[in-house]
């Protein structure tokens, strides 16, 4: 009987899970897809400017913008993160993993809020002084933000993979005469790719939805970037910035935003699925 109201009890916390998201998704596409239909989907996904007032709505360089932002961070981070997840897990010693996991744990637990004003005080006047003659507000300063951010996902989710590999992947590796670095890349992170992938499509998704941090660090001008040192706009940013005061059509608008990042982060997300199903 205890198995059956258990049983029960997980199959309704999962239904409801599946049904939040089928709400989420019938409410977006409701609102916007007579909004598209309107404006007209070529001006909408491929027009250049967005004048709100003249009920002019372009998204494509905030298209763009986000998927700049989001490349960079995940070229940053994803290394960082993988070789930061194979030191925890196969060279650092006890005592070392004392002081880091806690601090990795800890960084994950900071509000996005205040990565974004650490950006704000230290990143953004940093690249000014590096890079003479420009803001400090740009695709650079949200990339790197971001990067630091995804860390903690990619580093915690990755070495869990790692260590839930085998022993006897590594002790066969070493007892064919490979040196223990090439034994931990060469046995045990081609086993453990599916769950490694697996930490970066976390991560990837957090990089996406990120609105705040980057609102704050990103300079926010509606325009296609040509240097990582120019300002950026992304359809998170648009919709925080606009949201509160938006009505009628430029509301509506602000919605069908929401589904083109929802649209673009499901695209990524199979992506990622489809090779992480290869890896296995």
């Amino acid at each position: 009987m205890q198995e059956k109201i258990f049983k029960g009890i997980f199959a309704l916390c999962a239904l409801l899970s599946i049904f939040a998201v089928l709400m989420i998704c019938f409410f977006l596409f409701v609102n916007a897809i007579p909004t598209i239909s309107q404006i007209g989907p070529f001006d909408f996904l491929f027009g250049m400017d967005w004048y709100p007032i003249e009920r002019i709505f372009g998204i494509f360089p905030m298209i763009i913008g986000s998927f700049y932002v989001t490349a960079l961070a995940i070229l940053i981070g994803v290394p960082l993160g993988v070789l930061s997840a194979i030191y925890l897990s196969r060279f650092a010693s006890k005592k070392e993993k004392k002081y880091i996991l806690p601090a990795i744990e800890l960084l994950g637990a900071i509000p996005s809020v205040v990565y974004g004003f650490f950006g704000l005080v230290v990143i953004v006047p940093l690249l000014a002084t590096i890079f003479s003659g420009i803001p400090g507000k740009s695709v650079l300063a949200a990339a790197l933000i971001l990067s630091i951010m995804i860390l903690p996902t990619i580093i915690l989710v990755s070495k869990a993979a790692i260590d839930a590999l085998p022993e006897s992947y590594y002790e066969g590796a070493l007892a064919l005469g490979a040196s223990k670095e090439r034994s931990v890349f060469f046995a045990l992170i081609p086993a453990a790719k599916s769950g490694i992938l697996a930490s970066v499509i976390l991560g990837v998704g957090r990089a996406i939805g990120e609105a705040m941090a980057v609102i704050m660090v990103a300079g926010n001008q509606v325009q296609l970037p040509t240097s990582v040192l120019e300002g950026v706009r992304t359809l998170t940013t648009n919709i925080v910035l606009e949201m509160g005061y938006a009505q009628d059509l430029h509301r509506e608008v602000l919605i069908a935003n929401a589904v083109v990042l929802f649209v673009f982060i499901l695209i990524i997300n199979t992506c990622f699925n489809a090779l992480k199903k290869e890896a296995k």
